[in-house]
């Protein structure tokens, strides 16, 4: 059992930076300089709990519907946490009226998103080394 929470950075900084730096600049090497691109205190957090509640991911939704930084520990996935972060994610756009969600996903990632109902929207370009595709959802989804 998970529990998902939003948060706000000042109140979670530590946490959500012990997820993100496991996953992006550990597991995936993106560099920090990168990963901490100054948006997070203007955001709004998802935190991802197990039923200890330990942190076992986490997701940022910038304002106007960009959903990004949606990690979960190595242990966690496969499991359903990453869908439930992203779902919560696209409840919490609605609410606020924003639309047209948006999300840029590695490639590999695609069809889990696909599954979500999210569609590609541009080529494939690279962030961090990794390739990405920006991904919508549309409104009607």
């Amino acid at each position: 059992m998970i529990s998902l929470i939003e948060v706000t950075w000042n109140a979670e900084q530590k946490t959500l930076r012990a997820v993100r730096t496991a996953v992006f600049i550990d597991e995936q090497h993106v560099p920090p300089t990168l990963e901490w691109d100054g948006l997070d205190a203007e955001a709004l957090h998802l935190l991802a709990c197990n039923a200890a509640g330990d942190a076992i991911g986490c997701a940022r939704i910038l304002s106007g519907g960009v959903i990004g930084r949606m990690a979960v520990l190595g242990p966690w996935r496969g499991m359903g946490v990453g869908m439930a972060l992203l779902r919560k994610a696209v409840q919490v756009c609605r609410e606020r009226g924003w639309g047209d969600v948006r999300l840029s996903a590695q490639v590999h990632a695609i069809p889990f998103y696909e599954k979500a109902g999210f569609v590609s929207c541009s080529e494939t370009y690279s962030d961090a080394g990794i390739p990405h595709r920006d991904m919508c959802l549309p409104v009607a989804a």
